[in-house]
């Protein structure tokens, strides 16, 4: 039998009570004690959310082909983490869910293809996935976006996007673990261009970090973490390298873009993201649960 362990998510990380998803809802947020904002910057979940725990349900053993991380609500009916925990917790700040926690390297990624959407390690020709070196930031998700590959960025090089949530590199001393919610505001963007794919990554720093209070911008990364930005773009430039591929491009002057670049971004991912699970947009295999 597979075994079954629950993990709570502290009440710090994240205040999350959920609703389905239903197709036909025009809706950004799925939750009574919610509303639907039209800010500057697009559509956002504002923060109206009880203080309710979101479980972990971990299914199967870690590293083998059936480990599953389901994500439940108080009530423990099972949620997507990608349609059902808001994008936005406002002032600024995004909930990320880390998939990859720093100094690791199996392949983990929510599986955007299954029902509920739930956390597993990648596979390519029936064999689990790792990076050739362990990753050297907290990597993640944020949820409710999307990069449609049917839209080409004139802005780079014209990229189609490459079909899943955007991606997030979490710089700060904190080691997350598989599933957790943390609450992160954006510093900038790198612009990946992975086999012609357009792959998003943005560079963040988790609230609860001791410097976050200093780093608003790339500038401040480069002050207050210097030599990191390099570091991220210089690790997803060559990490394909020893399974003998080629190395990743990047768009954006080859650099990381600003914080406004990167809200820029996120805002356009999110309504991707409205459009899929309205049907505006063709989902393919994707799971809309």
């Amino acid at each position: 039998m597979a075994a079954t362990r629950v993990m709570m998510m502290s009440t710090t990380n994240i205040a999350f009570k959920s609703s389905f998803l239903k197709p036909q809802s025009l809706a950004f947020c799925f939750n009574k004690s919610a509303k639907l904002v039209n800010k500057k910057r697009g559509f956002a979940c504002s923060a109206l959310y009880k203080p309710d725990d979101v479980q972990i349900k971990e299914e199967g053993l870690p590293e083998t082909l059936d480990y599953r991380v389901f994500f439940h609500d108080n009530t423990g009916k099972k949620i997507s983490p990608w349609h059902d925990i808001p994008l936005h917790v406002g002032d600024g700040a995004f909930n990320f869910i880390v998939e990859i926690p720093k100094e690791s390297s199996a392949k983990m990624e929510v599986a955007t293809d299954e029902i509920w959407t739930p956390i597993k390690q990648d596979t390519k020709k029936g064999k689990l996935r790792y990076y050739p070196y362990n990753i050297n930031w907290n990597y993640g998700l944020l949820p409710q976006t999307w990069e449609d590959p049917s839209h080409a960025n004139p802005e780079v090089e014209g990229a189609f996007g490459d079909n899943d949530p955007v991606d997030v590199v979490e710089i700060g001393e904190s080691r997350g673990k598989v599933g957790q919610l943390m609450k992160v505001k954006p510093l900038g963007v790198l612009a990946m261009i992975d086999e012609g794919e357009l792959d998003w990554k943005v560079i963040a720093i988790s609230l609860d970090d001791p410097k976050a209070s200093l780093v608003n911008d790339v500038d401040d990364v480069e002050k207050h973490f210097p030599g990191t930005l390099t570091a991220i773009r210089d690790w997803f430039r060559d990490y394909k390298i020893p399974d003998g591929k080629p190395a990743n491009n990047f768009g954006l002057g080859n650099k990381a873009a600003n914080r406004d670049y990167a809200l820029k971004v996120i805002t356009e991912t999110n309504e991707s993201w409205a459009k899929l699970v309205k049907r505006t947009t063709p989902a393919g295999e994707l799971s809309l649960v």
